[in-house]
């Protein structure tokens, strides 16, 4: 009966006819020796090897998935999976699934996941390249850490457990090996109750080249860190140029500034319109993804959750005409000059860039203003 299945443990397929069997046959006597009520299902990807027929014939459940990816067979082989608790584990003979009761022990206890973790366990010799192994993992999961304070020491470790519950919770979307990632963020998001236990990967069963490359799966996965951590790829930068570029221009408009033998004076201000500039249009686009990142209910911003609180259409408009006007003050002031020496020659050179970079943060104070606007109308709707 499927109701009286407990673990799913499941596993991503692409041609692994070399090891599969092993991990199955594993697998099931695990589940056996410990009385676990489980099955087998293993999500292909579109494997042209003998992998299905030998995933079969030993009991597993074989379920399809045509998109290309570590994801996108994983979620096909959850969301086909029946039992309570979920073990996932590469079927490359890598993770031990004779290990697989110690995954689910800690869910049972009341634990909503459980992360495996090489690094404080054993990796035996030609497991993991060199550079994997003291550059990648570690610089990827410290990096995690870092953005979203999830205290895991091995964020990309392929062999974990996790409720159904806590799954259905983490409404995973990713379709590539960056998957692993997104788990632990949402996990943390989520506020799930996340256990590691140290465990020992073996170099896979394979004759042929890991599906994993590297860089490239290195890059996805700090491309998604970072695009699903708006606060350090845009707020934090945007800050950093904006308030020394503001303050510079400030200061460079009354007069040259020394330092020692050093002059600065109006071309660096040339440096702090640019700054100022580029640091309000990143700060602007941070809003927007945390704006938006709250309306998909994705995360809860305490910042932004202020913002919208308090923020209105009209304040916006204020604030961006304030900046506007004080940008259009030395202009016209320029004019005025202008018409009076029958518009000869003028060094005016600091009033017109500090006129010119307010009205340029004005208008486009003035446009984000009525973007939020939009945003806001979005955000109504969907509550």
């Amino acid at each position: 009966m499927d109701e009286d299945i407990e673990v799913s443990v499941v596993m991503p397929c692409l041609n692994e006819e070399e090891t599969i069997g092993t991990c199955i046959r594993k697998a099931f006597q695990t589940l056996a020796e410990h009385n676990i009520r489980g099955e087998v299902v293993v999500g292909d990807n579109g494997s042209t090897d003998s992998s299905i027929q030998i995933a079969e014939s030993l009991g597993a459940r074989v379920v399809h998935q045509p998109i290309k990816g570590y994801g996108s067979a994983l979620m096909t082989a959850i969301k086909s999976a029946k039992g309570k608790y979920i073990v996932m584990g590469d079927s490359d003979d890598s993770y031990d699934f004779s290990d697989l009761h110690r995954f689910v022990e800690p869910l049972r206890e009341g634990k909503n996941m459980v992360m495996g973790t090489r690094l404080k366990g054993k990796i035996v010799h030609g497991a993991m390249p060199w550079l994997n192994r003291y550059i990648g993992n570690p610089f990827l999961s410290g990096f995690l850490n870092l953005l979203f304070r999830t205290g895991i020491s091995d964020a990309h470790c392929g062999m974990r457990s996790f409720t159904r519950e806590a799954y259905e919770k983490m409404k995973l979307q990713t379709t590539g090996m960056e998957f692993a990632s997104e788990m632990i963020i949402k996990a943390s998001k989520a506020r799930l109750e996340v256990a590691e236990i140290p465990i020992t990967l073996y170099p896979d069963g394979r004759s042929r080249k890991p599906h994993l490359r590297p860089f490239r799966d290195g890059w996805r996965h700090l491309r998604f860190m970072l695009l699903y951590s708006p606060t350090y790829l845009f707020l934090i930068p945007g800050f950093t140029m904006f308030l020394p570029g503001l303050s510079l221009l400030i200061t460079l408009l009354f007069g040259p500034v020394h330092i020692g033998k050093m002059l600065f004076n109006v071309h660096f201000m040339f440096f702090a319109s640019l700054l100022t500039l580029t640091g309000f249009q990143i700060i602007s686009l941070g809003f927007y993804a945390k704006t938006y990142a709250l309306i998909q209910r994705l995360e809860e911003d305490r910042l932004i959750l202020f913002l919208t609180k308090h923020f209105t259409l009209e304040r916006g408009l204020v604030v961006s005409l304030i900046f506007f006007l004080l940008g259009l003050i030395p202009n016209i002031y320029i004019l005025y000059i202008s018409i009076k020496t029958s518009f000869g020659p003028i060094d005016q050179i600091k009033p017109a860039l500090f006129g010119l970079t307010f009205i340029v943060i004005g208008i486009q104070g003035i446009f984000s203003s009525f973007y939020f606007g939009v945003l806001g109308i979005g955000k109504k709707r969907s509550h």
